[in-house]
């Protein structure tokens, strides 16, 4: 018989098979074992307003879950949203233990499931692997608890910390096997954004090339509406674009673009830059829940400056550029003493060879 942890770490693979289909709601991933220890049925929640992970799992168990314990990554719901309460079907079904990984953060539940689950008479064991669901549903957590987009930024960068020459080449940096995990990222993701320097000079498309997959809605800040409606970044119709403009840009202007293009009027502060933090604001309101940075140096300085970031992906490759002139990962940082650093605390370190991927959280999100 596997252990708790066991089981919920194959809760926690469930739940991700759900990535960029389910938001706003979190990664959940269930399995039902049966009085007699084995498993009968496995579920995760696959797709927005659809049935949640307990649901499905519970439905391949059938009769086969009474008596039986139900493994969960995340508290059982018990209020009405897009579907039921997952908790009613769970005492219907006649479960008579949960083992959860961690309480669910909305008020709307938050320990309320588990209340209802005691209360009819079924054992409860809270908190295992209780960390790893927590970085799981990282986006979720923000959302409910601040009342913000999650906003990671990704970097591809030579050892000495430079993203492109003087000249602005950059491609490729990093390999093959960095970039594929960068996709995998901004299926993820909701949103990916970056500036109108990025798309000028490298003219992305900003898609996530996975098969049988969304792509992300794509964010291009250029308060002077300088890109050209033609960009590839604008070019796809079926993917909700949005451009980020200063509150005075004339309507002129705006008529130029494809009807796919939405855009956000944002109030420009004293040093000429859009206000990031009523932009942040304005993306959340417009259910954007989470956001992958992909920008230059000075982009990236601005919403670090701005205490916007939560998250970075550092994709490093084995090169050194050596060029004082070169681009930077952050540009416009003028710190003389270094314990006014700022600190970003390391969680993860990957190989993927040639490069390395390091995860690091800024204090706002490091998961406890």
């Amino acid at each position: 018989m596997k252990t708790n942890e066991e089981f919920i770490n194959e809760c926690i693979e469930l739940a991700k098979l759900g990535e960029g289909l389910v938001s706003p709601n979190p990664l959940v991933g269930a399995i039902v074992v049966n009085k007699n220890g084995k498993v009968v049925g496995k579920g995760f929640h696959k797709k927005y307003g659809e049935a949640h992970a307990e649901i499905n799992a519970l439905n391949e168990a059938g009769e086969k879950a009474k008596g039986g314990t139900l493994y969960i990554n995340l508290e059982p719901c018990c209020h009405f949203g897009k579907t039921p309460p997952c908790i009613d079907r769970v005492i219907n079904a006649g479960i008579k233990k949960i083992v959860i990984g961690m309480e669910d953060p909305n008020p709307k539940v938050s320990g309320n499931g588990i209340k209802k689950a005691l209360n009819a008479g079924i054992e409860v064991v809270l908190g295992v692997q209780e960390k790893k669901c927590k970085k799981l549903n990282e986006i979720f957590i923000t959302n409910i608890l601040r009342h913000k987009p999650f906003v990671a930024i990704k970097t591809a960068s030579t050892i000495d910390g430079k993203i492109a020459t003087s000249t602005g080449n950059s491609k490729w940096i990093t390999a093959e096997n960095s970039r594929n995990i960068v996709h995998q990222l901004r299926n993820k993701y909701d949103a990916v954004l970056t500036g109108s320097g990025t798309v000028i000079k490298d003219n992305p498309s900003l898609t996530a090339r996975i098969n049988n997959t969304r792509n992300p809605v794509r964010i291009i800040i250029d308060s002077n509406l300088i890109t050209s409606p033609d960009s590839k970044v604008y070019c796809n119709d079926k993917t909700r674009v949005i451009i980020v403009v200063s509150a005075e840009i004339s309507s002129e202007k705006i008529q130029k673009y494809p009807d796919n293009v939405e855009f956000i009027k944002c109030p420009v502060l004293n040093n000429g830059k859009i206000d990031l933090n009523y932009l942040t604001r304005a993306l959340f309101e417009n259910n954007i829940n989470s956001v992958l940075v992909e920008a230059g140096g000075k982009l990236n300085a601005e919403l670090i400056k701005n205490n916007i970031v939560d998250k970075f992906y550092f994709f490093i490759a084995p090169k050194i550029l050596g060029d004082t002139n070169a681009r930077q990962l952050f540009e416009g940082f003028y710190i003389e003493n270094i314990n006014e650093c700022s600190i970003i605390k390391f969680e993860n370190i990957q190989y993927l060879d040639p490069d390395i991927l390091i995860e690091g959280y800024t204090s706002l999100s490091y998961p406890n």
